[in-house]
C-alpha cells in the first residue's frame, strides 16, 4: 500500500478526562475504513504555535468510545496519499476533528498510549515508529479501531499543528 499524510492545520487541544467525550476542534482522529483495515502510524508531529508559554499533556491512544457523525475534514486540514500515483483505496480511512458526538480517550491501563508533549511556544514534538514497531489501529470500531491525539487532564495547552503519517493495508 501507499504511505498518507494527515495534516490538522492549528487546533486548540484543551484539557479532558479519558472517557469523557472530546469537544470538536481539541483533538485529531483517525480510524480504519472498514471493519478489517489495518493502519500503521508511522510518524506523529506537533508543533506549539501559542502565544505564550504553555505545557501541552498530548498524547495518541486509542478511544474507549469511537465517535458518531465524524465532519469532514475542512481546509486547511487534508489527507491524502503522498505519492502521487498512489491508487484509490477500496475504503478510505477516515480522519477527522470534528464529530456531533466526540469520541473518547481509553482509560484502559493495557493500551499503548504515546506522549508527545510539549511547551506549546514553540515547541516542536516528533515520534517515528522503530521499523518494525508502528503504533497500529484495526477496523473501525472501539477500542481497536480509532485512535487520536488529544491533550490529557491537567494542562491547558495553546494551539498546535500536527500531521500523521500512516499506512493502511
Amino acid at each position: 500500500m501507499a504511505k498518507r499524510l494527515f495534516q490538522t492545520g492549528s487546533f486548540t487541544p484543551t484539557a479532558q478526562n479519558d472517557t469523557t467525550a472530546l469537544t470538536s476542534g481539541t483533538y485529531a482522529a483517525i480510524k480504519g475504513g472498514s471493519g478489517t483495515q489495518l493502519i500503521d502510524v508511522l510518524e506523529i508531529m506537533v508543533s506549539g504555535l501559542a502565544g505564550s508559554t504553555a505545557a501541552g499533556n498530548l498524547t495518541f491512544a486509542r478511544v474507549s468510545t469511537i465517535e458518531t457523525t465524524p465532519t469532514a475534514l475542512a481546509a486547511p486540514a487534508s489527507d491524502g496519499p503522498m505519492h502521487p500515483s498512489t491508487a484509490a483505496l477500496a475504503a478510505a480511512p477516515v480522519t477527522f476533528t470534528a464529530a456531533a458526538t466526540g469520541p473518547q480517550r481509553s482509560a484502559v491501563t493495557t493500551d499503548a498510549k504515546l506522549n508527545v508533549g510539549l511547551n506549546t511556544y514553540g515547541g516542536i514534538a516528533k515520534w517515528n515508529s522503530a521499523f518494525t514497531a508502528p503504533f497500529s489501529i484495526l477496523g473501525n470500531t472501539a477500542d481497536l479501531g480509532e485512535a487520536l491525539l488529544s491533550c490529557g487532564a491537567g494542562t491547558t495547552p495553546g494551539a498546535v499543528a500536527a500531521h500523521l503519517i500512516y499506512e493502511p493495508y
